[in-house]
């Protein structure tokens, strides 16, 4: 009986979260093209991958622990691919380095941290409810939330300290760096329920 509230409580939650990321996904990926940033389109493919992680966790929710641990290591896959999409955009940026306008950058990365700062709120008051899946979702939010701090710090270092591309770039590939570690995180967190799941 305890943990129906939970449940539907979770279910509210990853509903809400992903389509708070699919939205802000078109968003993001519009600004990103228009003005030709490597770290905005990163992080918009962060958000369709979010809305995917959060929509495979409703629906992962009822099932048993095997394929909960399953869908948890397919997740963590899946986190790795902002990070490869990224590596691509910064090799094309860097074979046409030129400056991403500055404040469309700041204000879409302000954008975002808003969006992702409510979602890493919500998911962090359920993330012990869901297990591995669940904790897949919060890692995901809390990294976007330290990811869109940097992107608006490089929309002001461009605009008032370095007029070049690399800022963009580079921010571009922490957050690439920052996935892997959430992926590793997720990976390891499904083991572990795994191994705790076992008679």
């Amino acid at each position: 009986m305890t943990r129906e509230p939970h449940d539907r409580s979770l279910r509210r939650t990853v509903r809400l979260v992903a389509l708070l990321n699919l939205a802000y996904f078109g968003v993001e990926f519009s600004v990103a093209v228009a003005i030709g940033s490597v770290s905005l389109f990163a992080d918009s493919i962060d958000f369709l991958e979010d809305a995917s992680v959060n929509l495979l966790v409703l629906l992962a929710l009822g099932w048993s622990l095997r394929w909960r641990v399953r869908t948890a290591m397919v997740l963590a896959v899946l986190i790795l691919v902002p990070g490869l999409t990224t590596l691509w955009a910064a090799w094309q940026k860097l074979m046409e380095p030129v400056a991403p306008s500055a404040m469309p950058l700041s204000l879409a990365g302000a954008g975002a941290f808003v969006v992702n700062l409510t979602c890493a709120i919500l998911l962090s008051r359920q993330q012990h409810h869901g297990g591995s899946l669940t904790r897949a979702a919060f890692l995901s939010a809390r990294n976007d939330v330290l990811a869109n701090v940097a992107i608006v710090a490089a929309g002001l270092v461009t605009a008032f300290l370095w007029r070049t591309a690399w800022p963009d770039v580079i921010v571009g590939l922490g957050i690439a760096v920052l996935n892997l570690g959430a992926a590793k995180e997720v990976y390891e967190a499904a083991r572990q329920e795994h191994r705790e799941g076992q008679p």
